[in-house]
C-alpha cells in the first residue's frame, strides 16, 4: 500500500470536521442575531395543580379508592391536569385521557 492512499480516509476526516466546525460556528452567530418577539409576552409554563387534592376530589365515589388515587396521581403528574368530576370528562384534559396501561386499557380513572 502507498503512502498515498494512507493519507486520503485520514484527509476525509479532518474535511469533514472543518466543515462541521464551520457549521457550527455559523449556527451560533445565526443565534445571536434572532431575536423573538411575543405580542403578549413570553409563553408561560401552566402552573403546577395540587394533584392530591385533585385526585382525591376524583376518586372520592370510586370503590377502590387507594387504587384510584394512585393511578390519578401518576396521569396528573405526567399531565398537570384531572378532569373535573368524579367520572368522565375526558375530553377536557385530552393528555390524562390518552394514558393506557400496557394492556390497552385506559390509565386515569
Amino acid at each position: 500500500m502507498s503512502m498515498a492512499a494512507s493519507y486520503k480516509p485520514a484527509a476525509a476526516f479532518v474535511a469533514c470536521l472543518l466543515i462541521s466546525l464551520l457549521l457550527l460556528h455559523t449556527a451560533e452567530a445565526d443565534d445571536d442575531e434572532v431575536t423573538t418577539s411575543y405580542p403578549q409576552g413570553p409563553p408561560t409554563t401552566p402552573a403546577k395543580i395540587d394533584c392530591g387534592s385533585a385526585c382525591t376530589a376524583r376518586c372520592r365515589l370510586a370503590s377502590r379508592q387507594r387504587l384510584c388515587k394512585r393511578a390519578c396521581g401518576t396521569c396528573c403528574a405526567r399531565c398537570n391536569c384531572v378532569p373535573p368530576g368524579t367520572s368522565g370528562h375526558q375530553e377536557e384534559c385530552p393528555c390524562y385521557a390518552s394514558l393506557t396501561t400496557h394492556g390497552g386499557r385506559r390509565k386515569c380513572p
